[in-house]
Protein backbone atom coordinates (compact mmCIF):
# COMPACT_ATOMS: atom_id res chain seq x y z
CA UNK A 1 0.00 0.00 0.00
CA UNK A 2 1.45 3.16 -1.06
CA UNK A 3 0.62 5.75 1.43
CA UNK A 4 -0.17 9.41 0.41
CA UNK A 5 2.59 12.23 -0.01
CA UNK A 6 2.54 14.28 3.33
CA UNK A 7 4.79 17.07 1.74
CA UNK A 8 3.18 20.18 0.03
CA UNK A 9 2.02 20.12 -3.56
CA UNK A 10 2.96 23.18 -6.16
CA UNK A 11 -0.35 23.84 -7.91
CA UNK A 12 1.18 25.16 -11.55
CA UNK A 13 -0.56 25.89 -14.67
CA UNK A 14 -3.43 28.80 -16.15
CA UNK A 15 -5.46 28.21 -12.99
CA UNK A 16 -2.81 28.68 -10.28
CA UNK A 17 -1.24 31.63 -11.98
CA UNK A 18 -5.08 33.12 -12.54
CA UNK A 19 -5.89 32.58 -8.70
CA UNK A 20 -3.21 34.69 -7.51
CA UNK A 21 -3.80 37.25 -9.89
CA UNK A 22 -7.16 37.43 -8.51
CA UNK A 23 -6.09 37.56 -4.64
CA UNK A 24 -3.37 40.18 -5.11
CA UNK A 25 -5.69 43.37 -5.75
CA UNK A 26 -5.05 46.57 -5.78
CA UNK A 27 -0.96 46.03 -5.94
CA UNK A 28 -1.41 44.98 -9.52
CA UNK A 29 0.39 47.10 -12.50
CA UNK A 30 -0.43 44.90 -15.09
CA UNK A 31 -2.02 42.04 -16.81
CA UNK A 32 -1.00 38.72 -18.44
CA UNK A 33 -2.70 35.80 -20.34
CA UNK A 34 -1.06 33.43 -17.47
CA UNK A 35 -0.06 31.28 -20.23
CA UNK A 36 2.61 28.53 -18.51
CA UNK A 37 3.33 25.02 -19.24
CA UNK A 38 3.09 22.82 -16.55
CA UNK A 39 6.69 20.69 -17.50
CA UNK A 40 8.19 23.74 -16.65
CA UNK A 41 8.91 22.81 -13.21
CA UNK A 42 11.20 20.03 -12.58
CA UNK A 43 9.39 17.89 -9.66
CA UNK A 44 10.94 18.66 -6.24
CA UNK A 45 9.80 15.44 -4.35
CA UNK A 46 11.49 12.25 -5.15
CA UNK A 47 10.98 9.07 -3.85
CA UNK A 48 13.89 8.01 -3.50
CA UNK A 49 14.87 8.42 0.28
CA UNK A 50 17.28 10.85 1.98
CA UNK A 51 20.32 8.22 3.22
CA UNK A 52 21.01 6.47 0.40
CA UNK A 53 23.76 5.48 -2.02
CA UNK A 54 22.70 7.15 -4.63
CA UNK A 55 22.07 10.26 -2.53
CA UNK A 56 25.85 10.00 -2.08
CA UNK A 57 26.29 10.72 -5.56
CA UNK A 58 23.77 13.35 -6.34
CA UNK A 59 25.10 15.66 -3.67
CA UNK A 60 28.60 14.92 -5.55
CA UNK A 61 27.23 16.00 -8.69
CA UNK A 62 25.83 19.24 -7.29
CA UNK A 63 28.44 20.10 -5.49
CA UNK A 64 30.42 20.39 -8.91
CA UNK A 65 27.52 22.47 -10.19
CA UNK A 66 28.09 24.93 -7.08
CA UNK A 67 31.89 25.30 -7.74
CA UNK A 68 31.23 26.23 -10.94
CA UNK A 69 28.71 28.37 -10.09
CA UNK A 70 30.73 29.77 -7.35
CA UNK A 71 34.08 30.41 -9.45
CA UNK A 72 31.43 32.39 -12.06
CA UNK A 73 31.38 34.93 -8.95
CA UNK A 74 27.80 33.29 -7.42
CA UNK A 75 24.75 34.85 -7.91
CA UNK A 76 24.35 38.03 -6.79
CA UNK A 77 21.66 39.53 -4.33
CA UNK A 78 18.27 40.69 -3.93
CA UNK A 79 17.61 44.09 -2.95
CA UNK A 80 15.76 43.51 0.82
CA UNK A 81 13.32 46.42 1.86
CA UNK A 82 9.89 47.45 0.38
CA UNK A 83 6.61 45.31 -0.27
CA UNK A 84 6.57 41.80 -0.67
CA UNK A 85 6.01 41.33 -4.76
CA UNK A 86 3.51 38.70 -6.17
CA UNK A 87 2.68 37.67 -10.19
CA UNK A 88 1.48 40.52 -11.47
CA UNK A 89 3.45 42.91 -9.99
CA UNK A 90 6.26 45.45 -12.20
CA UNK A 91 9.42 46.08 -9.37
CA UNK A 92 13.01 46.64 -10.64
CA UNK A 93 13.63 43.89 -8.09
CA UNK A 94 12.09 41.31 -9.89
CA UNK A 95 15.18 41.91 -12.41
CA UNK A 96 17.22 40.87 -9.55
CA UNK A 97 15.37 37.36 -9.28
CA UNK A 98 15.09 36.57 -12.42
CA UNK A 99 19.11 36.84 -12.64
CA UNK A 100 19.31 34.84 -9.14
CA UNK A 101 16.60 32.35 -10.10
CA UNK A 102 18.76 31.43 -13.68
CA UNK A 103 21.71 30.97 -12.39
CA UNK A 104 20.22 28.75 -9.27
CA UNK A 105 18.27 26.62 -12.49
CA UNK A 106 14.75 27.56 -11.00
CA UNK A 107 14.15 29.73 -13.52
CA UNK A 108 15.08 29.02 -17.71
CA UNK A 109 17.43 31.87 -19.16
CA UNK A 110 14.72 31.86 -21.82
CA UNK A 111 12.45 33.91 -19.76
CA UNK A 112 14.62 36.74 -19.36
CA UNK A 113 15.40 39.44 -17.50
CA UNK A 114 11.98 41.73 -17.53
CA UNK A 115 11.09 43.93 -14.32
CA UNK A 116 7.35 42.19 -14.65
CA UNK A 117 6.57 39.41 -11.78
CA UNK A 118 4.88 36.84 -14.63
CA UNK A 119 3.99 33.36 -14.46
CA UNK A 120 7.28 32.13 -15.21
CA UNK A 121 8.86 34.00 -11.80
CA UNK A 122 6.07 32.63 -9.68
CA UNK A 123 6.17 29.19 -10.66
CA UNK A 124 10.03 29.70 -10.58
CA UNK A 125 10.16 30.87 -6.50
CA UNK A 126 7.57 28.24 -5.85
CA UNK A 127 9.99 25.49 -7.13
CA UNK A 128 12.97 27.91 -4.89
CA UNK A 129 10.54 27.88 -2.02
CA UNK A 130 9.81 23.94 -2.22
CA UNK A 131 13.72 23.58 -2.19
CA UNK A 132 14.56 25.35 0.68
CA UNK A 133 11.37 24.11 3.26
CA UNK A 134 9.67 27.17 2.62
CA UNK A 135 5.64 27.74 2.07
CA UNK A 136 5.83 27.80 -1.75
CA UNK A 137 2.98 30.93 -1.98
CA UNK A 138 4.85 32.26 -5.00
CA UNK A 139 4.90 35.78 -3.00
CA UNK A 140 8.59 37.12 -2.63
CA UNK A 141 8.71 38.11 1.49
CA UNK A 142 11.17 38.50 3.90
CA UNK A 143 12.08 35.08 4.42
CA UNK A 144 12.06 33.71 0.84
CA UNK A 145 14.55 36.68 -0.06
CA UNK A 146 16.86 36.03 3.14
CA UNK A 147 16.81 32.57 1.60
CA UNK A 148 17.55 33.91 -1.89
CA UNK A 149 20.52 36.19 -0.35
CA UNK A 150 22.19 33.19 1.16
CA UNK A 151 25.74 33.51 -0.96
CA UNK A 152 26.23 30.61 -3.42
CA UNK A 153 29.95 29.84 -1.17
CA UNK A 154 27.80 28.99 1.68
CA UNK A 155 25.32 26.32 0.21
CA UNK A 156 28.64 24.79 -1.16
CA UNK A 157 30.14 24.75 2.37
CA UNK A 158 26.49 23.56 3.11
CA UNK A 159 26.65 20.21 0.46
CA UNK A 160 30.11 19.35 1.49
CA UNK A 161 29.52 19.09 4.97
CA UNK A 162 26.44 16.98 4.23
CA UNK A 163 28.24 15.00 2.12
CA UNK A 164 29.73 13.61 4.75
CA UNK A 165 27.07 12.88 6.97
CA UNK A 166 24.82 11.14 4.28
CA UNK A 167 27.70 8.63 3.01
CA UNK A 168 28.30 8.09 7.36
CA UNK A 169 24.79 7.49 6.74
CA UNK A 170 23.94 5.53 3.76
CA UNK A 171 25.14 1.91 4.52
CA UNK A 172 22.27 -1.15 5.00
CA UNK A 173 19.82 0.91 7.17
CA UNK A 174 17.15 -2.29 6.75
CA UNK A 175 14.38 -3.01 4.58
CA UNK A 176 11.53 -1.01 6.51
CA UNK A 177 12.97 1.98 8.20
CA UNK A 178 11.62 5.49 9.69
CA UNK A 179 13.81 8.48 9.29
CA UNK A 180 13.59 12.08 11.01
CA UNK A 181 14.98 14.53 9.39
CA UNK A 182 15.13 17.19 12.06
CA UNK A 183 16.50 20.31 10.39
CA UNK A 184 13.75 19.52 7.46
CA UNK A 185 11.60 18.91 10.09
CA UNK A 186 10.15 16.01 7.80
CA UNK A 187 9.84 12.16 8.49
CA UNK A 188 10.34 9.55 5.63
CA UNK A 189 8.79 6.17 6.26
CA UNK A 190 11.26 3.78 3.91
CA UNK A 191 10.68 0.55 2.44
CA UNK A 192 12.87 -1.74 -0.07
CA UNK A 193 14.45 1.31 -1.02
CA UNK A 194 11.71 3.65 -1.41
CA UNK A 195 9.82 6.64 -0.15
CA UNK A 196 6.57 4.77 0.61
CA UNK A 197 5.51 7.94 2.67
CA UNK A 198 6.53 11.49 3.61
CA UNK A 199 5.31 13.24 6.66
CA UNK A 200 5.71 16.86 8.07
CA UNK A 201 6.64 17.26 11.68
CA UNK A 202 7.69 19.46 14.15
CA UNK A 203 10.67 19.35 16.04
CA UNK A 204 12.79 20.36 18.78
CA UNK A 205 13.28 24.50 19.34
CA UNK A 206 16.85 25.47 19.92
CA UNK A 207 16.98 25.13 23.17
CA UNK A 208 15.39 21.87 23.49
CA UNK A 209 16.53 20.23 20.94
CA UNK A 210 15.47 17.33 18.86
CA UNK A 211 18.47 14.39 19.82
CA UNK A 212 20.50 12.73 16.75
CA UNK A 213 20.17 8.81 17.67
CA UNK A 214 19.93 5.56 15.98
CA UNK A 215 16.88 3.25 17.29
CA UNK A 216 14.36 0.57 16.97
CA UNK A 217 10.56 1.79 17.22
CA UNK A 218 8.98 -1.12 19.34
CA UNK A 219 5.49 0.19 20.51
CA UNK A 220 2.57 2.06 19.82
CA UNK A 221 0.41 3.68 22.43
CA UNK A 222 -3.26 4.56 21.32
CA UNK A 223 -4.85 7.46 23.17
CA UNK A 224 -2.21 7.84 25.50
CA UNK A 225 -1.60 9.27 29.37
CA UNK A 226 0.96 11.85 29.28
CA UNK A 227 3.21 11.82 31.90
CA UNK A 228 4.66 15.66 32.03
CA UNK A 229 8.35 15.04 31.86
CA UNK A 230 10.17 17.00 35.12
CA UNK A 231 11.75 19.61 32.64
CA UNK A 232 8.44 20.69 31.30
CA UNK A 233 7.45 20.84 34.82
CA UNK A 234 9.85 23.68 35.84
CA UNK A 235 9.98 25.48 32.26
CA UNK A 236 6.22 25.44 31.61
CA UNK A 237 3.55 24.16 34.08
CA UNK A 238 4.93 26.46 36.97
CA UNK A 239 5.03 29.16 34.95
CA UNK A 240 1.77 28.57 33.62
CA UNK A 241 0.29 28.02 36.87
CA UNK A 242 1.41 31.35 38.32
CA UNK A 243 -0.25 32.68 35.79
CA UNK A 244 -3.42 30.67 35.71
CA UNK A 245 -4.29 28.36 38.37
CA UNK A 246 -7.16 26.84 36.55
CA UNK A 247 -4.33 25.90 33.55
CA UNK A 248 -4.05 22.07 35.06
CA UNK A 249 -7.67 21.50 35.40
CA UNK A 250 -8.46 23.05 31.60
CA UNK A 251 -6.13 20.83 30.33
CA UNK A 252 -7.03 17.93 32.11
CA UNK A 253 -3.72 17.62 34.16
CA UNK A 254 -3.55 16.00 36.94
CA UNK A 255 -1.23 16.23 40.39
CA UNK A 256 -0.12 12.25 41.90
CA UNK A 257 2.55 11.61 44.42
CA UNK A 258 5.07 9.00 43.55
CA UNK A 259 4.86 7.44 47.07
CA UNK A 260 1.78 6.25 47.50
CA UNK A 261 0.13 7.31 43.55
CA UNK A 262 -2.38 9.77 45.46
CA UNK A 263 -4.04 12.56 43.59
CA UNK A 264 -3.07 16.11 45.21
CA UNK A 265 -4.58 18.98 44.77
CA UNK A 266 -3.04 22.00 43.21
CA UNK A 267 -3.83 24.38 46.49
CA UNK A 268 -1.40 21.58 48.09
CA UNK A 269 1.85 22.63 46.32
CA UNK A 270 3.84 26.17 46.45
CA UNK A 271 3.89 27.48 43.51
CA UNK A 272 6.56 29.65 44.01
CA UNK A 273 9.56 27.18 44.51
CA UNK A 274 10.36 24.19 42.40
CA UNK A 275 7.88 21.48 44.37
CA UNK A 276 6.02 20.78 41.68
CA UNK A 277 9.09 18.88 40.13
CA UNK A 278 8.90 16.77 43.13
CA UNK A 279 5.18 15.34 41.93
CA UNK A 280 4.20 13.25 38.73
CA UNK A 281 1.67 15.00 36.53
CA UNK A 282 -0.48 13.18 34.18
CA UNK A 283 -2.71 14.26 31.07
CA UNK A 284 -5.85 12.32 30.61
CA UNK A 285 -6.37 11.00 27.29
CA UNK A 286 -8.18 13.09 25.03
CA UNK A 287 -8.64 15.94 22.23
CA UNK A 288 -6.45 18.03 24.53
CA UNK A 289 -3.83 15.18 25.27
CA UNK A 290 -0.72 16.83 24.57
CA UNK A 291 0.14 13.49 22.72
CA UNK A 292 -3.03 13.46 20.11
CA UNK A 293 -4.69 9.88 19.43
CA UNK A 294 -1.64 8.12 19.48
CA UNK A 295 2.65 7.80 20.94
CA UNK A 296 5.68 5.84 18.66
CA UNK A 297 7.95 4.76 21.32
CA UNK A 298 11.40 3.95 20.68
CA UNK A 299 14.30 3.10 22.94
CA UNK A 300 16.64 6.28 24.13
CA UNK A 301 17.82 7.78 27.09
CA UNK A 302 16.60 11.24 26.13
CA UNK A 303 12.59 10.27 27.16
CA UNK A 304 11.36 11.51 23.57
CA UNK A 305 9.25 9.95 21.43
CA UNK A 306 7.09 10.55 17.90
CA UNK A 307 3.76 11.61 18.58
CA UNK A 308 0.38 13.15 17.39
CA UNK A 309 -0.75 16.55 18.52
CA UNK A 310 -3.80 18.72 18.85
CA UNK A 311 -2.07 21.71 17.38
CA UNK A 312 -2.23 20.77 13.61
CA UNK A 313 -2.25 24.44 12.30
CA UNK A 314 2.16 24.20 13.29
CA UNK A 315 2.02 21.98 10.78
CA UNK A 316 1.46 24.72 8.10
CA UNK A 317 4.23 27.09 8.93
CA UNK A 318 7.82 27.15 7.32
CA UNK A 319 9.48 27.32 10.65
CA UNK A 320 8.35 24.36 12.94
CA UNK A 321 10.86 23.87 15.75
CA UNK A 322 8.18 24.54 18.43
CA UNK A 323 8.30 21.36 20.41
CA UNK A 324 9.99 20.37 23.61
CA UNK A 325 12.50 17.70 21.81
CA UNK A 326 10.12 14.85 21.07
CA UNK A 327 8.66 14.49 17.20
CA UNK A 328 4.70 15.67 16.26
CA UNK A 329 3.76 13.93 13.18
CA UNK A 330 1.50 15.29 10.47
CA UNK A 331 -0.84 11.89 9.31
CA UNK A 332 0.09 10.11 11.93
CA UNK A 333 -2.39 7.18 11.37
CA UNK A 334 -0.95 7.11 7.91
CA UNK A 335 2.71 6.17 9.56
CA UNK A 336 1.09 4.12 12.19
CA UNK A 337 -1.20 1.99 9.81
CA UNK A 338 2.37 1.46 7.97
CA UNK A 339 4.38 -0.01 10.84
CA UNK A 340 1.70 -2.24 12.10
CA UNK A 341 1.21 -3.51 8.37
CA UNK A 342 4.01 -6.41 7.78
CA UNK A 343 5.07 -6.58 11.75
CA UNK A 344 1.96 -6.90 13.15
CA UNK A 345 -0.84 -7.63 10.32
CA UNK A 346 -4.00 -7.96 11.75
CA UNK A 347 -3.67 -4.06 12.05
CA UNK A 348 -5.03 -1.99 9.26
CA UNK A 349 -5.98 1.65 8.90
CA UNK A 350 -10.10 0.65 9.49
CA UNK A 351 -8.51 -0.69 12.55
CA UNK A 352 -6.37 1.79 13.87
CA UNK A 353 -9.49 4.46 13.08
CA UNK A 354 -12.02 2.20 14.72
CA UNK A 355 -9.18 1.98 18.78
CA UNK A 356 -8.65 5.75 18.12
CA UNK A 357 -12.18 6.29 18.06
CA UNK A 358 -12.87 4.38 21.14
CA UNK A 359 -10.51 6.97 23.33
CA UNK A 360 -9.70 4.03 25.47
CA UNK A 361 -6.24 3.17 26.59
CA UNK A 362 -4.39 0.60 24.24
CA UNK A 363 -1.01 -0.26 23.74
CA UNK A 364 0.35 -2.52 20.55
CA UNK A 365 3.42 -4.19 20.38
CA UNK A 366 5.21 -4.20 16.98
CA UNK A 367 5.97 -7.85 16.63
CA UNK A 368 8.90 -6.87 15.02
CA UNK A 369 10.74 -3.21 15.80
CA UNK A 370 11.24 -0.72 12.70
CA UNK A 371 14.59 0.84 13.04
CA UNK A 372 14.65 4.48 13.49
CA UNK A 373 16.95 7.00 12.50
CA UNK A 374 16.76 10.70 13.75
CA UNK A 375 19.56 12.68 11.48
CA UNK A 376 20.35 16.34 10.76
CA UNK A 377 20.99 16.98 7.30
CA UNK A 378 20.43 20.52 5.85
CA UNK A 379 21.74 19.92 2.06
CA UNK A 380 20.79 17.00 -0.31
CA UNK A 381 20.14 16.30 -3.81
CA UNK A 382 17.56 13.97 -5.85
CA UNK A 383 18.05 12.14 -9.16
CA UNK A 384 16.30 15.14 -11.19
CA UNK A 385 19.48 17.49 -9.81
CA UNK A 386 16.98 19.06 -7.32
CA UNK A 387 19.00 20.50 -4.90
CA UNK A 388 17.61 20.97 -0.97
CA UNK A 389 18.74 23.20 1.37
CA UNK A 390 17.46 23.68 4.90
CA UNK A 391 18.43 25.95 7.90
CA UNK A 392 21.28 24.97 10.49
CA UNK A 393 18.50 25.39 13.10
CA UNK A 394 20.96 23.68 15.91
CA UNK A 395 23.85 25.40 14.48
CA UNK A 396 25.99 22.05 13.47
CA UNK A 397 27.24 22.73 9.94
CA UNK A 398 29.89 24.68 11.37
CA UNK A 399 29.49 27.71 8.75
CA UNK A 400 31.22 30.61 10.82
CA UNK A 401 34.33 30.54 8.35
CA UNK A 402 32.07 31.39 6.00
CA UNK A 403 30.88 34.70 7.88
CA UNK A 404 27.76 34.13 6.71
CA UNK A 405 25.15 33.85 10.05
CA UNK A 406 21.44 34.82 8.48
CA UNK A 407 18.68 32.35 8.46
CA UNK A 408 18.99 29.83 5.25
Amino acid sequence: MLLGLAAPVVVTGAASAQQSFRTAGQDLEWADSFDIATDNITEVKSYAPTLSPTTVDYIGAAITRYQSIVQMGGWGTVSTGGKALRIGMKDPRVVQVRQRLIISGDLEQQAGLSDTFDSYVDAALRRFQLRHGLIPDGVMGESTVEALNIPAYVRLRQLETNLVRVRSMSGNLGDRYVMVNIPAAEIEAVEDGRVRSRHTAVVGKIDRQTPILNSKIYELNFNPYWTVPVSIIRKDLIPKMKEDPEYLSRNKIRIFNWRDNQEVAWQQIDWNTDEATQYRFTQDPGQENSLGSVRINFHNKHQVYLHDTPSKTLFGEDYRFHSSGCVRVQNVRELVTWLLQSTTPDWDRTKVDSVIRTGEREDVKLKRSIPLYMTYVTAWANADGVVHFREDIYNRDDLSGTGEQARL
